[in-house]
């Protein structure tokens, strides 16, 4: 019967890709902006925050005078310094596990959902996730797949179904209510009913440990012909891509042939683009790049355009801070200056603060991109607003990625992850890099790191013609290393979370931790 209803299911859903696809291009992103920050004051004059902040006063003002004055108003905030003003004291330790209730603080009502991440080094972050963004993000992934429905018609996506490589599934109860999870278990967890036949792994592999679920996966791509997509971020699809290669023992364009589109975001897909290509050769899948975090929808690639575009649409207010304004510790300060979507400039790269419907104001979210034009605004991730800089050499991990990405080129290691840090007493850089065979002239790898360092960074050069930085240290190893890596000192694996490309600590402690894991095997 399934099968019967398909080309009915094909027809509609197109009829309705087509109408959506067409109302997403005619967006005006500037007008917009330029109507949701004064919509977003509006529904938060009465909360805690807003009274604290004279949103009242702001109410009523033209777009362009609002932002000013907002600004002057609400400083810039990081994580820690929501968490300290307003979240924490909202926090019960109880006998039942902790309780954080969030109502009419910085969002009117009640937050029904706390999205959990965790950084490398700090404890784990509760991001507050409201209906109305709830919504704003369904609005935002059904517009994302009309454009790409509407742009690929022989598309073979409907009626099928997507693996959706989420991390844990597991949700927990804060009280009143109020769950909290990873942003992948509160999406799956509210998904329609009628979308469950098209998405995979169902229970109770969904919830499994990351090793369990990767080997079911790895059976369901193989077993079930129907899915035609995966989504997730890019180091976690090439470990799934790598077993299913391993398991079937055939290429993947005769292993896979029905895999039409790659979703994938959180991580930039440059380092491991060589080993995509290699995997799939000239018959691969369509790439479909995301922007999306646990505090707002931020942009999405147009199927045949080159980079994603900035999505201003969807509940949350975009501010940009020009990376040389950061400090040292690449946070912007209070008062920094920031322009709006309508003041930016192609080709600078910014810090992003965000504003939500959620209750997050001038919100400095960590993520840095650049624009690639201001007609559609389309842009490129550029990771992570953190440096490699412990030698005040200032490298930015867009820097970082696009070297090992020439390693990946040139020298053919296939490196799967990696992590750089800094050896203080030695003043270099220290380079871990897994690769498929874990084997390479470890030597000429460092070679080819420090020159691309050297011809895209400026400081880099000169500190090392200074002789203030020395030459790099690199040590290759078998890709499952780090992974194990990952799960014995961080409790980290799989799903939505990742390594991190560039060390945070002051001193280099995890990838000292790393390389030392690695020397034990060897001994």
């Amino acid at each position: 019967m399934f099968a019967a209803l398909n080309p009915l299911l094909r027809l509609a859903v197109r009829m309705a890709a087509a109408p959506r696809a067409r109302s997403f291009h005619n967006r005006d992103p500037l007008a917009a902006q330029r109507a949701l920050l004064p919509w977003l004051i509006s529904h938060a004059t009465a909360t805690v925050f807003g009274q604290q902040h004279g949103f009242s006063a702001l109410v009523g003002l033209s777009p362009e005078r609002l932002y000013r004055q907002y600004c002057r108003q609400v400083p810039i905030r990081t994580y820690r310094q929501f968490w300290d003003d307003y979240f924490e004291p909202c926090l019960q330790n109880k006998h039942e596990g902790k309780m954080l209730e969030l109502r009419d603080l910085t969002w009117p009502g009640l937050i029904p959902w706390l999205c959990e991440t965790s950084g490398t080094t700090a404890p784990t972050k509760y991001i507050p996730f409201s209906s109305a963004m709830f919504a704003a993000n369904r609005r935002a992934a059904l517009d994302m797949m009309a454009c790409y429905l509407n742009a690929a018609p022989t598309s073979q996506l409907i009626g099928g179904s997507m693996l959706y490589m989420a991390g844990n599934t597991r949700l927990t109860t804060m009280g009143n209510g109020v769950q909290s999870g990873d942003m992948s278990a509160i999406t799956l967890a509210q998904r329609p009913v009628w979308l469950n036949p098209f998405v995979e792994p169902k229970e109770p592999l969904s919830s499994a440990p990351w090793e369990e679920r990767l080997e079911g996966m790895t059976r369901l791509l193989l077993e079930d012909r129907r899915i035609k997509a995966i989504s997730g971020v890019p180091p976690w699809i090439l470990l799934l891509l790598k077993q299913v290669e391993e398991r079937s023992g055939k290429p993947l364009t005769e292993a896979l042939p029905n895999l039409e589109l790659l979703i994938h975001g959180g991580a930039s897909l440059v380092p491991y683009r060589d080993e995509f290509s290699r995997l799939f050769g000239e018959r691969a899948p369509a790439f479909l790049e995301l922007l999306p975090s646990s505090e707002a929808f931020m942009g999405f690639q147009v199927q045949g355009e080159h980079g994603m575009r900035l999505t201003p649409f969807y509940g949350c207010f975009f501010e940009f801070v020009p990376m040389e304004e950061l400090g040292d510790s690449g946070e912007p300060a209070a008062d920094a200056v920031a322009v709006p979507l309508w003041e930016v400039v192609p080709g600078q790269r910014y810090a992003v603060i965000l504003s939500t419907c959620a209750g997050l104001w001038r919100y400095h979210i960590g993520d840095t991109l650049r624009f690639l034009d201001t007609a559609q605004y389309r842009i490129e991730f550029t990771g992570r607003d953190k440096f490699l800089d412990r030698f005040e050499e200032k490298v930015t991990q867009g820097e970082v990625e696009a070297a090992v990405a020439a390693v990946n080129a040139q020298l053919g290691l296939a490196v799967r992850e990696f992590m750089v840090g800094p050896d203080i007493s030695a003043r270099r850089h220290c380079w871990v890099l897994a690769c498929r065979t874990g084997s390479g002239s470890a030597e000429l790898a460092a070679a080819f790191l420090d020159g691309s360092l050297m011809e895209s960074n400026a400081d880099y050069a000169a500190f090392r013609s200074q002789g203030r930085i020395h030459a790099p240290q690199v040590l290759l190893v078998e890709e499952g290393l780090i992974y194990r890596w990952s799960k014995e000192m961080r409790g980290k694996l799989g799903g939505q979370s990742k390594i991190p490309h560039i060390d945070p600590t002051l001193t280099g402690e995890l990838v000292a931790s790393l390389r030392e894991l690695a020397w034990v095997k060897e001994d």
